[in-house]
């Protein structure tokens, strides 16, 4: 699976920061044999997110695209608008997952909008921008992505026998 990361910080894009939360996921796919073919910095810029989203998935420049950054209430999080407005089809239970899941950590996932969604053939999930939320969510949704991202690019197989259901 290829996997580009997005992430979103204004301190990050004028280099006032130093991108934490990529590097981890990047990390943490690396130990489950995931290559992250891109990864970038940008500002939490709606016209720049709808862009490079649309760019990455446009032209299949990975399965799985994770954003990281930009899910919570204030004014510049706009990372889920963004996100809906480039995907064709929106996933509802990935976002539910990830906060029922980080609703046993903390109330304050409470305030989580992030979205998971389909662009041609690329899954897009938003994650939160702290390295340790931006982990623990895609834990929380990783068993159902490897799946995902093989219906999108047309596995036709059955699998109701496939799965069943884990704690």
């Amino acid at each position: 699976m290829r996997v580009a990361i997005l992430t979103l910080s204004d301190k990050g894009a004028r280099g006032e920061r130093v991108d934490a939360s990529g590097p981890a996921l990047s990390a943490w796919l690396a130990e489950r044999g995931v290559t992250t073919v891109a990864a970038e910095v940008i500002a939490d810029e709606y016209q720049q997110i709808i862009a490079k989203l649309t760019a990455w998935a446009d032209s299949d420049t990975a399965d799985l695209i994770l954003t990281t950054g930009g899910t919570g209430v204030s004014p510049r999080d706009v990372t889920p608008e963004a996100t809906m407005q480039v995907v064709t089809r929106l996933i509802p239970g990935m976002g539910e997952l990830m906060r029922l899941r980080s609703l046993e950590k903390t109330q304050m996932a409470a305030l989580s909008r992030a979205v998971a969604g389909i662009r041609a053939q690329s899954l897009i999930i938003n994650l939160p921008g702290s390295p340790k939320g931006a982990v623990e969510n895609l834990e929380a949704v990783w068993q159902v992505i490897g799946h995902a991202v093989e219906k999108i690019r047309g596995d036709s197989s059955d699998c109701g026998e496939r799965f069943t259901l884990t704690a």
